[in-house]
């Protein structure tokens, strides 16, 4: 008996250090992305070597592992859904033995933790950072921006722990709820918790229908639409006859410093002029196949998911309304292993994960075509720290919102 006990502690403690490598790893490469991503989008101005660059690279890390555990948050659901169906399918597979419903579970686990520290902690502590100076009157360096980092995120915690129990205290009146509010750990933190993913959830509300109807206008620039009854040509021609004009009259401007404002506006618009030219050089030099059977297909499947996702939507309100015991539990609270989390099995999780990626790309395009958020959009090396922390702070709140919600709906 006391070797069978010792073989069992051996084969667990084996089996939870598998699971580590396995979460090590696996956020390694997430990490590597998504460092490789704010590198390629940062403002290159960024990297000199002084105090600045210190915050800024100390803000880079931060956003970097936030990044990383969005990427996590995104791809949870997904393989959670794909590590069931192998399961299912190979059940007694040597090399699948790391994958098991432990692994699911601490995956699921460490995402929620990380998340919640990213978003409440890391993004906040980052964002003071970048901003902070030092307090007047005190020595300057890293120390005294850390200490006034430290003052203003306690601030901010206070200003928001008195806003919800204010609210709170508003809408709950009677006796109880006032003993309650005293209560920290009980109430005050979920219910502050649960007013923050209530926001969280507003925002994809705000999100996604905008990035479902800016996905046909977003995927009709990137790609090259079909030339029916158009002269590439003749356009060519006339934008070339433009750039000539402008840069005659650029010459004539730059010789007199009087007309310095007006030149200005003549680089603008001789830049969005040569972009024009190049929009059209490229459509004159797609193939055949890419401008009249690629644009079409792509169109058609935008159409298609969209037309799916509406639907769905559509009947899990109707069902909701109807029976209210119709909310299933969510992924990570089901037998991983056990039996498919699809009714079609692998065909309609293969659904299921295509659609959960077209809404959280949606919902990212809409966030960046709102009108308030359009200064935030991130671009190639002219990007400020402050932008990408905001842009790591958004895919992170709309991730957490729009798997949550799939998972519970599937």
């Amino acid at each position: 008996m006391e070797e069978d006990d010792v073989t069992i502690r051996e084969q667990n403690f084996h089996s939870q250090v598998r699971e580590y490598i396995v979460c090590f790893l696996l956020f390694a490469v997430l990490y590597i992305v998504s460092n490789c991503i704010i590198t390629r989008y940062k403002r290159k101005s960024d990297d000199q070597e002084d105090e600045d660059a210190i915050v800024n690279r100390i803000s880079m890390y931060l956003c970097t592992f936030t990044l990383a555990v969005s990427g996590g948050a995104v791809l949870l659901l997904p393989f959670s859904m794909i590590s069931n169906e192998i399961l299912l399918s190979l059940p007694k597979n040597y090399y699948i033995q790391w994958l098991n419903e432990s692994l699911i579970h601490g995956l699921w686990n460490l995402v929620s933790l990380f998340s919640n520290l990213c978003l409440f902690v890391l993004m906040p502590f980052a964002y003071f950072f970048l901003e902070s100076e030092g307090f007047a009157g005190s020595k300057k360096g890293i120390k005294a921006r850390v200490l006034e980092t430290f003052v203003m995120l306690f601030l901010l915690g206070l200003l928001i722990l008195g806003i919800v129990w204010v609210a709170s205290a508003l809408i709950d009146n009677d006796d109880a709820s006032m003993e309650s509010l005293y209560d920290l750990w009980e109430f005050y933190l979920p219910y502050l918790y649960s007013c923050i993913s209530l926001m969280g959830g507003l925002l994809l509300l705000m999100c996604t229908p905008v990035g479902l109807s800016r996905m046909f206008t977003v995927m009709g620039q990137l790609l090259v639409k079909p030339t029916i009854l158009e002269d590439l040509d003749e356009q060519i021609y006339c934008i070339q006859l433009q750039e000539e004009a402008l840069q005659r009259r650029l010459n004539g401007t730059t010789a007199n410093s009087y007309f310095h404002g007006s030149s200005q506006h003549l680089y603008k618009e001789l830049d969005n002029i040569r972009n024009q030219r190049n929009k059209l050089e490229r459509r004159k030099k797609a193939s055949a196949w890419e401008k009249n059977l690629l644009y079409p297909i792509v169109m058609l499947i935008l159409l298609t998911g969209t037309a799916i996702s509406v639907l769905l939507v559509a009947l899990n309100i109707v069902y909701l309304l109807v029976d209210e015991t119709a909310l299933p539990k969510g992924s990570s609270e089901r037998d991983i292993g056990n039996a498919s989390l699809s009714t079609f099995g692998v065909a309609q999780a293969v659904v299921e994960i295509i659609l959960m990626f077209y809404l959280m790309v949606s919902s990212v395009v809409g966030f960046y075509s709102l009108r308030i958020f359009q200064d935030l959009t991130p671009r190639k090396d002219d990007t400020t720290m402050t932008t990408v922390g905001f842009s790591n702070t958004n895919i992170l709140c709309l991730g957490r919102r729009i798997f949550c919600v799939i998972g519970v709906f599937t």
